[in-house]
C-alpha cells in the first residue's frame, strides 16, 4: 500500500514538473498579431525592469524572455506581446 502511494506521489510530481517546463500554459494575449510589439521592443521592456536578456521568442501568443534577474538568477519571463507587461515567470 505504501509503495503504491509513493509511486502515485512521484508520478503526480513528475507530471506537474513536465507541465511547468512546457511554458506558461495559456495565451498571454488575445490581441491579433498585427498589434504585437517587435521582439526587440519586448526585450527592451524586460531590460528596463532590470533583467539581462539572453534570448527570447514568441510562442503560443506569449513572448518568452530567458534572462537573469538582478541577483544573477536564471529566469523565464512571459510577456503579453501586445503590451509588454509581464504576466508570469518561472
Amino acid at each position: 500500500m505504501r509503495t503504491a502511494v509513493l509511486i502515485a506521489l512521484f508520478a503526480s510530481l513528475a507530471a506537474a514538473t513536465a507541465v511547468r517546463a512546457t511554458g506558461f500554459g495559456k495565451p498571454c494575449t488575445s490581441e491579433p498579431e498585427e498589434k504585437w510589439l517587435k521582439i526587440e521592443e519586448l526585450e527592451k521592456k524586460a531590460a528596463e525592469q532590470g533583467y539581462t536578456v539572453a534570448k527570447s521568442k514568441i510562442k503560443n501568443q506569449c513572448a518568452e524572455i530567458y534572462a537573469r534577474d538582478k541577483q544573477g538568477n536564471r529566469i523565464e519571463l512571459f510577456l503579453d506581446p501586445a503590451t509588454g507587461n509581464i504576466v508570469g515567470q518561472q
